[in-house]
C-alpha cells in the first residue's frame, strides 16, 4: 500500500465547522488518502495555539466549551497568529504539506479578514481551504492567480453548497464544456425558513430553530437579507461565468420583511417562494442577481425546501444538469472542507 501523504493544519476560526471538522477527520482517519496532524489553531474568543510537531486535537476539541482563551496561547487575531505562524512552518510550507483552513465568518462588506487571510497563506507557500464565501467572491482571479504563481492549491468548494462537489464538478469532470447559466436555491437557512412559514411557522420560530441547529449565526443578517446568497452567486459567476464582480454588484433581495399573508396567498394559488441565485452569460454580459422568486410548481427548484439545496448548471454541449442536496448542516460543510484537503492530497500520489 502506498504511504499517504501528512498533511499539516492550520485551523484560523473555531467555530462550529471546524470543530467538526477535526471529529470528521478523526472519525474517518483509516478512510482519509492522506495522513494529518493539527499544527496550529486560532480562535478570536481563545487565542492561538501554535506546535510544529502537532497539537492535542482531542484537547484543543475538548476546551471548546469553554470560553476562556486557552493557557499559554498567541494571538487570537488571524492575521497576527498567521504573520507568527507561517514563519515556524516554513519549511513544511516550502514542502507544499501545510494547509491554512479558513474558516471565519462572511464580511459581506469586503471579504474580510478571510481575504488577508488567503493572501498571507499563499504567500507563504501554504495551501488554503476555506469555508469562507468572501475571497471568492471578491478576489476570485487574483487569488487564483497567487496560487497559480506559489503553486499551491485554493480550494473553496463549501462556499456554495456545503459538501455537495459543483465547483470540483466542473472543473475535474467536465473538460471543454462551458456553463453559461446557474441557477439554484443555495441558503439553507432561508430555505428552512420559507418552507416552514409555507406551513404555518412563524418566522421567529423557524429562524430560532435554523440558529439552534447552528447552521444560521446568533446574526442571521447574511441570510435573511440576501447577503449569503448573494455571495454564493458572485462565487459561481467569477468561477463558471469567469465574471469579475463582487456580491455588492448582484442585485439582491432577502426575506426579512416578507408579508405572510402574501405567501399564503401564493402557496393556495400552487406557487411556491424560493430563494433563487441565478446568473446567465448574454453576449458580452453577464447578469446576476440572488433575490426571492415566485416559481410554478413543475420548476425543478419549486419542491426544494427545508435543509435542501439544488443548483442548476446550463452548458453549451450537455444542456443543463442538476445536483441536488437533500440534507445539509454542519457535517456536511465539514466534508466539503475534507474533500479539499484530499485533492490537495493527491498532488503526492504516486
Amino acid at each position: 500500500m502506498p504511504t499517504r501523504p501528512e498533511l499539516r493544519l492550520v485551523l484560523v476560526g473555531f467555530g462550529h465547522v471546524s470543530r467538526r471538522l477535526l471529529g470528521l477527520l478523526d472519525a474517518t482517519r483509516d478512510r482519509l488518502p492522506f495522513t494529518w496532524r493539527l499544527a496550529g489553531v486560532c480562535a478570536r474568543t481563545r487565542g492561538g495555539l501554535l506546535d510544529p510537531a502537532g497539537l492535542d486535537h482531542e484537547a484543543v476539541l475538548a476546551s471548546a466549551v469553554r470560553a476562556r482563551a486557552w493557557p499559554g496561547s498567541g494571538p487570537g487575531d488571524g492575521e497576527a497568529f498567521l504573520a507568527e505562524a507561517l514563519p515556524v512552518l516554513h519549511d513544511a510550507c516550502a514542502n507544499g504539506r501545510v494547509v491554512v483552513v479558513e474558516t471565519t465568518v462572511l464580511d459581506a462588506t469586503h471579504g474580510e479578514p478571510a481575504l488577508t487571510h488567503v493572501r498571507l497563506a499563499l504567500d507563504a507557500r501554504a495551501h488554503v481551504v476555506t469555508a469562507n464565501k468572501g475571497p471568492a467572491a471578491f478576489a476570485y482571479h487574483e487569488l487564483a492567480a497567487l496560487a497559480a504563481r506559489a503553486n499551491r492549491a485554493f480550494l473553496f468548494e463549501r462556499a456554495v453548497m456545503d459538501g455537495v462537489p459543483v465547483l470540483s464538478l466542473v472543473a475535474d469532470t467536465l473538460p471543454a464544456l462551458a456553463v453559461t447559466a446557474f441557477r439554484g436555491v443555495v441558503n439553507t437557512t432561508c430555505g428552512y425558513i420559507l418552507a416552514a412559514m409555507a406551513r404555518g411557522v412563524p418566522f421567529a420560530e423557524a429562524l430560532a430553530e435554523m440558529q439552534a441547529k447552528g447552521i444560521a449565526e446568533a446574526d442571521p443578517s447574511l441570510d435573511i437579507d440576501g447577503w449569503d446568497a448573494a455571495a454564493k452567486a458572485a462565487v459561481l459567476a467569477n468561477v463558471l461565468l469567469d465574471a469579475r464582480i463582487t456580491p455588492h454588484e448582484v442585485a439582491r433581495a432577502g426575506i426579512r420583511t416578507l408579508d405572510p399573508a402574501e405567501l399564503h396567498r401564493g402557496v393556495a394559488q400552487g406557487l411556491r417562494l424560493r430563494l433563487v441565485s441565478h446568473g446567465r452569460r448574454e453576449g458580452g454580459r453577464i447578469a446576476v442577481g440572488a433575490a426571492p422568486v415566485w416559481l410554478e410548481p413543475d420548476d425543478p427548484l419549486a419542491p426544494v425546501a427545508g435543509l435542501e439545496n439544488a443548483l442548476y448548471l446550463s452548458t453549451d454541449h450537455l444542456g443543463d444538469i442538476g445536483i441536488v442536496q437533500r440534507d445539509g448542516g454542519l457535517t456536511q460543510t465539514a466534508y466539503g472542507l475534507l474533500a479539499d484537503l484530499a485533492r490537495i492530497s493527491r498532488q503526492f500520489a504516486g
